[in-house]
């Protein structure tokens, strides 16, 4: 612990960043953590409230494998997602080429725009993917951490002349661009609405185009920034072939990797190792995680905090560092981490290491209680699981995290890494195995069917009653489908669009179909009502679990308060196609928080139902 201080002041010292030097206890998770609802936004895909920053060629430059052709243009929001562009078409890209190019125009204004629409669905904390200037769709290949990227906000040309005459190594000469002062607005009347609003970052590797990179590719070992990545070999310049050779993210030139140093052990993918990053690039992180929680030294004006992509990628000196740095600039911020396969597709990561007293993550992105629970609520799941066992696998997950960190986790299902809900219903396949058509022909890509909503709503109740806060994947609410990436990232259904009908896969075997699209106001209504219920019924958010009932098709359990346990809401769920007769744990007057009816002793589910009730 003294060396991870000593280490963590010089850092301090060297970006002329405050910190105390005494060693704290780890705290708890911000308390606001456990009361939000999240909502993820993807910001190219959200909405396009200005037409007049769309990208263009020269913005996309070594974000896409493939040369984008002359003709190229921006998509129409409303385009049959399967249908090839014109211009891919005509150069003959195939569907990844053609989905890798597309961009729709999403950017800040698009959320400026829905930030009424937010509120009317009930959320209270944002969490935006990746808007550093990246030349990609996703953002995830960063060319400048520290500013937003320039199609984001409304003035793209200037935004890349201000970028160029920095020193993006030194913190001192940078300046806040238009994206980036439209982005300080948003977070200002995010806050004035009384929600919360976090961004998504890789520390783990950059884009090709990032300007520390940009230095080593054209001076290379001479370059000051060459021990910031992986290099393997340079290029030796008295020969004819080019020796430059570097390790990229997942075997991806396009991510170059920054370097890990100080790596005690084996470094196995999914699995925590000691370590930290290369000093020098480290600094850099530093001073960018400040730039956005304390914009100009007040904190008060930044945001709430970080998801960080790919965590365990990221040695854990360094998230020991991270996580001691954040909580000095903002106590309250609260850090979600990625943490997700050990072995895909069968084994999930243990959060533990990340959490509680390991001063690393307030919470994770807890794919651990989503993955047991589709294997109940879904149909004829190949690795389907009746209710003692679900049961089990989640009393194993919360039991081994303190109270406090159970009910900050962020209770995802759909991201933009996996598919969306209701397509991960619809189809029996195990959990993001060969989750899209390309890998499984026969993998369903169209409107599911009515027992699929069904049966997803009714997790869906689960989730907003079970532990920890619900987060909600753009579009979901909506009533999009969509299998794994990049089918789940299509341009949100806005009520106010009238969408071209989409084909189901149409390089699949077999003649075409086609689905009509378009926003399920039904579907917006019961997700409405779900977080009206979470909000209404604190005990939902900070109240504890007890299972009433764990057997065959039958679940229930009861939320309560440990100190006033009349104070309680009972939540019960019949997946049988047959009725259940339920028998109420407390004689008396019930009410059916979902539809308003009474009940007492007992109440009567028909086959594929839930209900939530209260005295």
């Amino acid at each position: 612990m003294k060396s991870f201080l000593n280490n963590l002041l010089l850092a301090a010292a060297l970006s002329g960043f405050a910190l105390e030097t005494d060693a704290q206890p780890v705290a708890a998770p911000p308390a606001w953590a456990q009361n939000v609802v999240w909502y993820q936004i993807f910001v190219e895909r959200f909405a396009n409230g200005d037409p007049a920053n769309d990208p263009k060629p020269e913005n996309m430059k070594a974000g896409s494998s493939a040369a984008i052709p002359a003709d190229w243009r921006t998509t129409p929001w409303t385009h049959n997602w399967y249908e090839p562009d014109a211009w891919a078409k005509k150069a003959g890209l195939s569907y990844n080429d053609n989905i890798g190019l597309r961009r729709f125009g999403g950017d800040l204004q698009g959320i400026f725009n829905k930030l009424d629409y937010l509120q009317k669905l009930g959320i209270t904390a944002l969490y935006l993917n990746p808007i550093n200037d990246a030349p990609s769709l996703h953002k995830y290949d960063a060319r400048s951490y520290h500013h937003v990227d320039v199609n984001f906000g409304p003035d793209p040309v200037g935004d890349a002349k201000l970028i160029a005459a920095e020193n993006p190594g030194d913190p001192a000469t940078w300046v806040w661009t238009a994206a980036d002062r439209q982005f300080l607005k948003l977070v200002q009347e995010v806050h004035r609405r009384g929600m919360r609003i976090i961004l998504d970052y890789s520390w783990n590797h950059t884009g090709t185009q990032f300007w520390a990179w940009q230095d080593i590719v054209k001076n290379q070992e001479k370059s000051p920034f060459r021990e910031w990545y992986d290099v393997v070999t340079f290029d030796n310049p008295a020969t004819p072939q080019n020796e430059f050779a570097y390790k990229g993210w997942a075997n991806l030139a396009s991510l170059p990797e920054i370097k890990k140093v100080d790596v005690t052990g084996a470094r196995v993918s999914g699995r925590p190792y000691e370590g930290t990053l290369n000093p020098g690039a480290k600094q850099h992180v530093l001073a960018v995680t400040k730039r956005w929680l304390a914009p100009d030294g007040d904190p008060k004006m930044g945001i709430d905090g970080y998801r960080l992509d790919v965590a365990d990628q990221v040695p854990m000196g360094f998230w020991r560092e991270y996580h001691a740095y954040v909580k000095s600039v903002k106590p309250e911020a609260y850090l979600v981490g990625e943490i997700w396969w050990e072995k895909w597709p069968n084994k999930l990561m243990d959060p533990v290491p990340y959490v509680d007293a390991a001063g690393i993550f307030d919470a994770v992105m807890f794919y651990q209680v989503y993955k047991p629970a589709r294997s109940f609520f879904a149909a004829r799941t190949t690795d389907h699981i009746d209710a003692g066992q679900l049961r089990d696998s989640l009393q194993y997950q919360w039991n081994r995290l303190t109270p406090p960190t159970r009910r900050a986790m962020m209770n995802v299902n759909a991201t933009h890494d996996s598919p969306r809900l209701l397509t991960c219903f619809y189809n029996p396949s195990q959990y993001k195995f060969k989750a899209t058509p390309h890998d499984n022909p026969a993998y369903k890509t169209g409107r599911p069917d009515a027992e699929t909503y069904q049966r997803a709503r009714l997790y869906l109740l689960h989730q907003f009653t079970s532990v920890g806060s619900p987060q909600i994947w753009n579009g979901e609410e909506m009533g999009m489908w969509g299998s794994d990436d990049p089918d789940c990232r299509k341009p949100l259904w806005w009520p106010e669009f009238k969408f071209e009908p989409e084909t189901r896969a149409n390089y699949q075997p077999g003649p075409k179909s086609y689905d009509p699209v378009g926003f399920n106001a039904a579907h917006f209504a019961y997700y409405q009502q779900l977080i009206k219920l979470r909000k209404t019924h604190p005990v939902l958010a900070s109240g504890e679990l007890e299972f009433l009932t764990a057997a065959g098709n039958t679940l229930a359990y009861r939320r309560f308060d440990a100190r006033n346990p009349a104070q309680q809401v009972v939540v019960v769920f019949n997946m049988d196609s047959k009725p259940l007769t339920y028998k109420l744990p407390k004689a008396g007057a019930w009410t059916n928080l979902l539809t308003g009816k009474a009940a007492t002793a007992s109440v009567v589910l028909p086959p594929l139902s839930g209900m939530a009730l209260k005295q």
